[in-house]
C-alpha cells in the first residue's frame, strides 16, 4: 500500500521540484511527522528538510498575530464588555463567561468566512427588533436590555478586535482575516513554492489564501478524493471537493490533483454491533490480539476513537503482547486523581459557610494525596479525625473544631479549610502551597512517585496561569468565578503520552487521522450523535442567517466527518467498524448512517455481526469454612464468656455471619448517623425505661408512681439521646421527629401501665435489665458452655411471673408462636423471636428457679394496642387453640433444641456453611 503523502512526494520529485525549497502546508502537525518520515523513502541523496507546517501555523505567521487561549480571550473580551456596558447592569465575570463563549465562537466564524461584520450584526439586530415588535408602546426593561445587547454586538466586535490588534494577539478567526489582509505583502516578499495537501473543507479565508497563491504560481494543491465520491452528486464525502473543482478559476485551466480509484479496491470490511462503550473497548483488545497473530506487526494499524472518552478503557484492554504503541491524544488532566481533590475543595468553599459537611471533610482527608500528609511518625491523624467524626455523630464541623482534632496538623487544616473566602489571591496561594506541600512529601521517594510528581507539575502550571490571569485582569471576584475559570482551563489541558510516533500501533482521534493512511483500521463509536455529531447548534446566529451568509451549519459539519470517515477507508485493506447497540441519547443513538450507507452502496461485501460478551454460567457455590484448631480455640473462649441469644439466632440466620462476627470479631463499620438509626432509637427507649423502673425493683406499681414517671420523660429521653447520639443534632428535621417518637413510645407505654393498674391488676417489678450467665450441661462437648443475656424486664402480673422483651419495631402475635420444636433452630425469619424469649426464660429458670407456670413475650412499641404478646405453643398450624403458659416441660423441650444448636456450632466436623439467601 502506498500512502497519499508518498504519492504526493513522488509526483513532486517526478516533476523536478526541489523538495528542500518547498513549504508543505498540512491540515495538522501530526501529518507533518509522517511526511518527514516518508521524505527519506523518496530522497535519493542527502538533503535539507523542507519547511513543514500546519495551516494554523502558516496563518499565524501570515497574520503577524499571536494566538491566545480561549480563557485569556474571555478576560480580554470582558474588558471590552465592561467599557461598553451600562455600569449599573454589568454581569459578573462568571455570568458573562456563559454567553461570551458562544459569542466568541460566532466572532470566530464570521471572521474565518470573511463576512462583512457590520452587515451581519445589523441583520441580527433587525431580526430581534422584528421578533419583539409589539403594538404596545412601552417595552419592559427586560426586553429593552435584551434588544440593547443585540444592538451593541457590532460595537463589541469592533472595540474587541481593535483592542486585540493593538496588543498583536488574536483568536483564530481574527488571525485568518488579518492573514488575508497581509497576503499581498507576503506574496511580494516571498517566492517560495507552497504545497497544500490533504485539505477538504476550507473556510473563505483559506480558500482566498490558497487561490491567491495558486494564481501567483506560488502554490500547488493536492486533494485526496476518490472518484466514487466525486462523481456521486449526493455523496457528502466529496461535498467540498466538488465545490472547489467547479468554482475555483484555477481548475478551469489546470488539472485537478487527485481523483483516485482506491476506494473500489477489494477490502475486508467488518461491522460489529457491541453493547455499551466498555464492550467496544474490550472487543478492540480482542481484534488487536487477532491482528497481531495474523500480521505479526501493528505498525500499519490504527485505532480511531470516534468518542475520545474511550481512550482509557481501550488502553486497559490492549493485549500485553503489544509493546510498541503511540497515542496521539493526551490524557485529560480532568481525569487525573489530583483534579478530584481541587474539585472537592472548590465545592466546599463556593458557599461562604463557617461549617463543613462531614462527608466533604472525610472525602478530602481520605484523598490519596492528602491522607499521607496527616501521618506523623506512627500516628495517622486523618484516621483519628474520621473516627471522632463517626463516634460523635458530627454532621457539621467548624474550622476551629477540625484544628482541635488535627493535633500537630493544624497548618494543613488551615491550608485546606481556612481563609478561602478572604480573597482570590489567598485562595490561589493556598492551592500553590498545597501543591508544594504534597511535592515535599512525594520527594521523599521520587522513584515511586514520578507520575504523581508529573501530575503536580501540570497542576502547578495551571494555578500559575490562574494567578497570572488574576493579577493581570482582576476580574475574578469570588471562589465560584475562580472555579468556573479553573474548570475552563482544566478541560483544555492534557498530559501527553510519551511514545515513538512512527512505530507500532497508532491510537488517535478522528481529526488526528487527517492525511494519514493505514492498512488496517479499527473505528469505534460509529453511532449517530458521535459520527457524525448531528444537529448541535452552539451559536447566536440563526440557521437561515448562516445559510444566507454561507456560514457552516450542522450539514457542513457532518460532511466534514463523512469525508474523514471515507478517506480512512480509501486505501485501507482491513476495516473494522464498531458501534454501540445500546442507544444512549446523551452519548449517541442508533448505528451511524455511515454504516447504512456502506451497506447500500454495494461496493464492498460487509460482514455485519452483533457481538455479545460471553457471559459464563456461574454456579453459585456456598462458602464453607472448615473448623480448625484456631476456630475451636475461639469457640471455647466464646463458650466460656457465654453464647448470647442474638449470637445464636445470628448462627441460625447464616452460620457465616456468626463466623465473621464472633470468630473473626469483624464488626460493622460505625458510620455517622445523619438520621437517628432504628437501633439508636431502641437503645434510647430501653435505657429510659431502665432508668424509670430500676429503682422500683421489688415494689408493686401504682397509678401515682407511674404518673410521676411521666413528668421525667423529656429530661430522661434528652439525656440518653445526648449520651448515645453524641453531638448529633436532634433539634430539627427527621431527628426531631424521631426524638418526639421516642417520647411518644415511652409515654404510651406508661399509659398502658396506668390503664392496667386502673383495671385492678397487680404488677410487681422483679428485675430490670437482669443480667444472667448460666452453665448449660452438654455431655457431648468436652468444655464448659455458658448462656448469657440481659432480660429487659421480669415482673409479677397478678401472681404470674412474666419475662418481657422490649421491641421498638413492629411485632404481631403470630411472630411469637410455635408449632414444631424442630423448626425453632432452622427458620430465623419465623422463629427468631420465640427462640430469644425461650432462651431468656431458660436462663431465668436456671438462675432463679422460676415458679411455673410463667409467661414470656414481647411488648412492641409499634403495636402497643395489643399489649403483652405472649409466647404460645400451638398443636397444629392454623389452629386457634394455643398454650401461652410456659411450664417446666416447655423449658425442657426447648433445652433439647438449644443443645442441638450449640453442639452443631461446637462440632469440629460440622463446617460453617453459608445459607442461601
Amino acid at each position: 500500500m502506498t500512502t497519499f503523502i508518498f504519492d504526493v512526494l513522488k509526483d513532486l520529485k517526478n516533476t523536478g521540484a526541489n523538495l528542500s525549497n518547498l513549504t508543505f502546508v498540512l491540515p495538522s502537525k501530526r501529518a507533518g511527522v509522517f511526511l518527514k518520515s516518508q521524505l527519506a523513502q523518496v530522497a535519493e541523496q542527502t538533503m535539507f528538510s523542507p519547511i513543514i507546517i500546519s495551516i494554523e501555523e502558516f496563518v499565524e505567521d501570515l497574520s503577524k498575530l499571536k494566538k491566545v487561549t480561549n480563557t485569556e480571550l474571555l478576560f480580554e473580551f470582558y474588558e471590552t464588555y465592561c467599557e461598553l456596558a451600562n455600569k449599573t447592569e454589568i454581569d459578573s465575570f462568571e455570568a458573562f463567561s456563559k454567553w461570551a463563549q458562544i459569542l466568541l465562537q460566532d466572532f470566530n466564524e464570521i471572521d474565518r468566512y470573511l463576512i462583512p461584520q457590520k452587515k451581519i450584526f445589523d441583520y441580527l439586530s433587525a431580526i430581534q427588533d422584528l421578533e419583539h415588535w409589539s403594538v404596545e408602546k412601552n417595552q419592559t426593561d427586560f426586553i429593552k436590555n435584551y434588544l440593547a445587547f443585540w444592538n451593541k454586538l457590532y460595537a463589541h466586535y469592533t472595540h474587541f478586535t481593535k483592542h486585540l490588534l493593538s496588543k498583536q494577539i488574536g483568536y483564530q478567526g481574527l488571525m485568518y482575516r488579518e492573514a488575508v489582509v497581509n497576503l499581498e505583502a507576503y506574496i511580494k516578499a516571498n517566492d517560495t513554492q507552497h504545497v497544500f495537501l490533504g485539505f477538504n473543507a476550507l473556510n473563505t479565508s483559506e480558500e482566498t489564501i490558497i487561490q491567491t497563491l495558486l494564481k501567483n504560481n506560488l502554490a500547488k494543491v493536492y486533494w485526496d478524493i476518490d472518484d466514487v465520491f466525486l462523481n456521486n452528486p449526493k455523496h457528502d464525502a466529496a461535498l467540498f471537493t466538488r465545490q472547489h473543482k467547479l468554482k475555483w478559476e484555477y481548475f478551469k485551466k489546470q488539472p485537478f490533483n487527485w481523483v483516485t480509484t482506491n476506494y473500489s479496491a477489494e477490502k475486508n470490511v467488518s461491522v460489529f454491533g457491541i453493547p455499551k462503550n466498555i464492550g467496544q473497548a474490550k472487543y478492540i483488545g480482542t481484534l488487536l490480539n487477532t491482528i497481531k497473530k495474523e500480521q505479526k506487526t501493528l505498525h500499519k494499524t490504527a485505532v480511531i476513537l470516534g468518542d475520545e472518552n474511550l481512550l482509557i478503557p481501550v488502553l486497559n484492554s490492549i493485549p500485553s503482547n503489544i509493546n510498541a504503541l503511540n497515542i496521539t491524544m493526551g490524557f485529560p488532566l480532568k481525569s487525573i486523581p489530583l483534579a478530584s481533590l481541587f474539585e472537592q475543595l472548590f465545592s466546599i468553599h463556593k458557599s461562604a459557610s463557617n461549617t463543613f459537611y462531614y462527608k466533604d471533610v472525610i472525602n478530602i482527608l481520605s484523598h490519596q494525596f492528602i491522607r499521607p500528609l496527616f501521618q506523623i511518625e506512627t500516628t495517622d491523624y486523618a484516621s483519628k479525625i474520621i473516627e471522632t467524626i463517626n463516634d460523635n455523630n458530627l454532621i457539621y464541623l467548624t474550622n476551629h473544631r477540625l484544628k482541635e482534632l488535627a493535633g500537630k496538623n493544624k497548618n494543613l487544616i488551615e491550608l485546606l479549610f481556612s481563609g478561602w473566602i478572604t480573597s482570590i489571591d489567598v485562595v490561589l496561594k493556598k492551592c500553590s502551597s498545597l501543591i508544594l506541600t504534597i511535592k515535599t512529601y512525594l520527594d521523599t521517594d521520587k522513584e515511586s512517585n514520578l507520575l504523581s510528581l508529573e501530575y503536580l507539575f501540570r497542576f502547578n502550571e495551571l494555578f500559575n496561569e490562574l494567578s497570572r490571569l488574576n493579577l493581570e485582569y482582576k476580574h475574578i471576584k469570588d471562589v465560584s468565578a475562580l472555579h468556573s475559570i479553573y474548570k475552563e482551563l482544566l478541560s483544555s489541558e492534557t498530559l501527553d503520552f510519551q511514545g515513538e510516533p512512527l512505530q507500532g500501533l497508532q491510537i488517535m482521534g478522528m481529526l488526528e487521522s487527517r492525511v494519514l493512511d493505514f492498512e488496517t483500521i479499527i473505528i469505534s463509536s460509529v453511532n449517530e450523535g458521535v459520527l457524525p455529531s448531528g444537529k448541535s447548534n452552539n451559536s447566536f446566529i440563526p440557521f437561515d442567517v448562516k445559510i444566507e451568509n454561507k456560514l457552516p451549519t450542522y450539514k457542513e459539519k457532518d460532511a466534514v466527518y463523512t469525508y474523514h470517515f471515507y478517506r480512512l477507508l480509501q486505501r485501507a485493506k482491513n476495516v473494522y467498524i464498531l458501534y454501540n447497540t445500546e442507544a444512549d441519547i446523551l452519548t449517541g443513538g442508533e448505528k451511524s448512517r455511515f454504516i447504512t450507507q456502506l451497506e447500500l452502496e454495494g461496493i464492498h461485501n460487509i460482514n455485519h455481526k452483533i457481538v455479545t460478551p460471553h457471559v459464563p454460567i456461574i454456579n453459585k457455590e456456598l462458602n464453607v469454612i472448615k473448623k480448625d484448631d484456631d476456630v475451636i480455640k475461639r469457640l471455647k473462649e466464646i463458650a466460656e464468656k457465654g453464647f448470647s441469644p442474638s449470637s445464636l439466632t445470628n448462627y441460625i440466620r447464616n452460620p457465616l455471619d456468626f463466623y465473621y462476627q464472633k470468630i473473626l470479631k469483624i464488626r460493622e463499620y460505625d458510620e455517622v448517623e445523619e438520621t437517628v438509626a432504628a437501633n439508636t432509637l431502641g437503645t434510647v427507649v430501653h435505657n429510659t425505661l431502665e432508668d424509670f423502673y430500676k429503682p422500683l425493683v421489688g415494689t408493686y406499681l401504682s397509678v401515682d408512681i407511674v404518673k410521676k414517671l411521666k413528668t421525667d420523660i423529656q429530661k430522661t429521653i434528652t439525656h440518653h439521646f445526648k449520651d448515645i447520639y453524641k453531638e448529633g443534632d436532634i433539634t430539627k428535621g427527621k431527628n426531631l421527629l424521631i426524638f418526639e417518637i421516642a417520647k411518644r413510645y415511652v409515654s404510651n407505654f406508661l399509659d398502658l401501665e396506668i390503664e392496667d393498674l386502673k383495671k385492678g391488676n397487680a404488677i410487681k417489678i422483679i428485675a430490670i435489665e437482669a443480667n444472667n450467665k448460666v452453665l448449660i450441661d452438654i455431655p457431648e462437648i468436652d468444655f464448659p458452655v455458658y448462656i448469657t443475656g440481659m432480660v429487659d424486664r421480669v415482673d409479677e402480673y397478678n401472681g404470674v411471673t412474666r419475662i418481657i422483651d422490649y421491641k421498638t419495631g413492629k411485632v404481631d402475635q403470630a411472630n411469637v408462636e410455635l408449632v414444631e420444636w424442630e423448626a425453632i433452630n432452622t427458620d430465623y425469619k419465623k422463629f427468631s423471636k420465640p427462640f430469644q424469649i425461650l432462651t431468656y426464660a431458660y436462663m431465668m429458670d436456671a438462675s432463679k428457679n422460676l415458679n411455673f407456670p410463667v409467661e414470656a413475650g414481647i411488648i412492641s412499641f409499634k403495636n402497643l394496642s395489643n399489649g403483652f404478646l405472649k409466647f404460645a405453643k400451638k398443636d397444629k398450624p392454623g389452629t386457634r387453640l394455643k398454650d401461652t403458659a410456659i411450664t417446666k416441660e416447655t423449658i425442657d423441650s426447648f433445652k433439647v433444641e438449644l443443645k442441638k444448636l450449640i453442639i452443631e456450632i461446637c462440632n469440629i466436623n460440622i463446617d460453617f456453611t453459608e445459607k442461601e439467601v
